[in-house]
């Protein structure tokens, strides 16, 4: 599936990510650095073992990107969400969550993610405790679709 947003590219799916620039990505936030080139395939290979995935592109250029875990019936992770720094501040980490919940409406979701991070989760419904999570039942039960 892909879907424009803003003059960019979303992509959806776990297959054919390219290596080089989700490291490039990685690299840009500070989660990885010095990996060696022979272990640069795991870069694609999350995105392969992940349940879902959406790549954002600027013509050829990947710039942005979100992967998730899941049982895809009752609980939700998402494990790594970047956007390059040229493109933040517009929206798409926003979209890209949403695009992600909206394969779950009402499982629980959860946010791999550091405490800097939690008021963004906030603006995009997530509940922060002990851990930042939105628990889709509450939800379902708020719109009665759920006891």
């Amino acid at each position: 599936m892909y879907q424009y947003f803003r003059g960019l590219t979303i992509r959806e799916g776990t297959k054919g990510v390219p290596a080089k620039r989700a490291k490039q990505l990685f690299e840009e936030v500070g989660w990885s650095q010095g990996v060696p080139l022979w272990q640069e395939e795991k870069f694609s290979l999350i995105f392969e073992n992940s349940t879902w995935a959406f790549t954002v592109w600027d013509q050829e250029e990947m710039v942005g990107m979100v992967r998730v875990v899941s049982d895809q019936i009752m609980m939700a992770t998402i494990m790594d969400l970047v956007v390059s720094e040229p493109y933040r501040g517009k929206g798409l980490a926003h979209k890209l969550i949403s695009l992600c919940m909206e394969k779950l409406p009402h499982g629980d979701w959860f946010a791999h993610t550091s405490e800097e991070n939690f008021s963004f989760y906030e603006s995009c419904g997530f509940h922060v405790e002990e851990n930042c999570s939105f628990y889709g039942y509450r939800k379902a039960r708020e719109e009665g679709h759920r006891i």
